[in-house]
């Protein structure tokens, strides 16, 4: 798992986990990738920290 460096980023990936963005809405939705399952939303413009994204 990645650590939190308290300077606004992470060192280290996060592993198991990827988001893809809503183009509509622009809202963020992270997911687990071994069960496929949705784990959070984030609204506004900023995607997830150190989170794999898809296309």
């Amino acid at each position: 798992m990645a650590t939190n460096t308290g300077d606004d980023y992470r060192r280290g990936a996060v592993r198991g986990r990827s988001q893809s963005q809503n183009t509509q809405t622009g809202s963020w939705t992270k997911r687990d990738t071994s069960t496929g399952r949705f784990m959070d939303g984030k609204e506004g413009g900023k995607p997830f920290k150190g989170v794999r994204r898809e296309k």
